[in-house]
């Protein structure tokens, strides 16, 4: 018997993959109909976007992964193959901290996937704004930074606001260097915004100790002044590099390895149970001793785990605070909600900000 060429056995395989792309095709067209079916069957004004029907699909699809893609890989794919089949009934709105090519449309485009139109806002105001007005159907805001810590103007607005989260984003931030130079004894000058100057400061230090560090109003700008300024670059994720053609001279220049920014999902919904949930909460205490321990105490009481608290100075009141918490489990939980129930009684200001999905990652 002769054994098969190389060249044989390469076009064997090749035609193997033509024939897995006309099943999948095959298969996304069916699924693609049937979701179409489904939005005929809703009853009219069903929200289009279900997080925690969409959170369930993903980490089925996970589970069940056979490999050799990673799961991140597998999540970004069937959210792509979501966010097309829903486009087909409506295309969403989604607003977001602009401009476009921002970490924040980065995370947008992540939990979203690319059918959406976005539409970028130049203040985290304006993005509350335009859900409350009706003009998108969902804002995608920064909550916290793991290095950099919270998002005070997002905290200060989910108090008055009467939107709801129904999602979070984990967005791992990977900070690049990006000029036209190709020399970086020729780089004088580095654009960022303010926070990723910090978060890369030693690998500056190290690489471009003489270069002047300009901070400026997001890494899209800086990237977008770094494509016409000789003698400089930008300190940016990869979608602000592609949106102004500027070459990534070094990738990951972060300082702490793990650098990620949690985002919230803005809407005017509730969300069901998912199975794996939090709750963010936010709460303000009566001024006497012991008061805040009080207010925490029904949580361990009932089992609840309390995973963030965060205090602020209250944006109206002199010297009154407000603490922000999230625990895990949704409101519908019976422990959870029993666990509110006394920390409310606790309270002198009590919302629920949201009771949503833990991401996905």
């Amino acid at each position: 018997m002769t054994e098969p060429t190389p060249t044989t056995d390469l076009a064997a395989l090749r035609q193997k993959i033509d024939a897995f792309d006309d099943q999948l095709l095959t298969l996304i067209s069916a699924r693609a109909a049937t979701a179409q079916e489904v939005g005929h069957t809703k009853a009219p004004g069903s929200p289009l976007y279900r997080p925690e029907r969409e959170a369930n699909i993903l980490r089925r699809m996970q589970a069940a992964n056979p490999g050799p893609l990673s799961n991140e890989a597998v999540a970004r794919i069937f959210r792509e193959v979501i966010s097309n089949c829903m486009a087909l009934e409506q295309p969403l709105v989604i607003a977001f901290l602009g401009p476009e090519g921002t970490f924040s449309h980065a995370a947008s485009v992540k939990h979203f996937g690319s059918a959406p139109t976005f539409e970028p806002c130049p203040t985290i105001d304006e993005a509350f704004r335009m859900v409350e007005a009706t003009t998108a159907d969902y804002a995608v805001v920064p909550v916290v930074n793991s290095t950099e810590g919270f998002v005070g103007r997002t905290l200060d607005l989910s108090i008055s606001s009467p939107l709801k989260v129904c999602a979070e984003i984990d967005f791992r931030v990977q900070q690049n260097l990006m000029s036209m130079e190709t020399d970086l004894a020729l780089i004088a000058k580095v654009y960022s915004h303010s926070q990723s100057l910090a978060q890369t400061a030693n690998w500056l230090a190290r690489h471009l100790p003489l270069a002047e560090r300009i901070p400026v109003a997001s890494n899209a700008e800086a990237a977008r002044l770094a494509s016409m300024t000789p003698g400089s670059a930008a300190i940016a994720g990869e979608m602000a590099a592609t949106r102004y053609s500027v070459p990534i001279r070094y990738r990951n220049i972060e300082d702490s390895p793990n650098n990620t920014t949690r985002f919230w999902v803005l809407s005017r919904q509730d969300v069901a149970a998912s199975g794996k949930d939090k709750t963010s909460l936010i709460l303000s205490a009566p001024n006497r001793p012991g008061a805040v321990v009080d207010l925490i105490e029904p949580l361990k009481r009932h089992g609840v785990s309390m995973t963030h608290f965060e205090s602020r100075p209250s944006p109206d009141r002199l010297w009154e605070y407000y603490f922000f918490l999230d625990v895990e489990g949704h409101l519908s939980d019976a422990k959870v909600a029993a666990a509110l129930a006394d920390v409310k009684a606790q309270s002198s200001y009590f919302k629920v900000v949201g009771s949503y999905p833990a991401a996905v990652v």
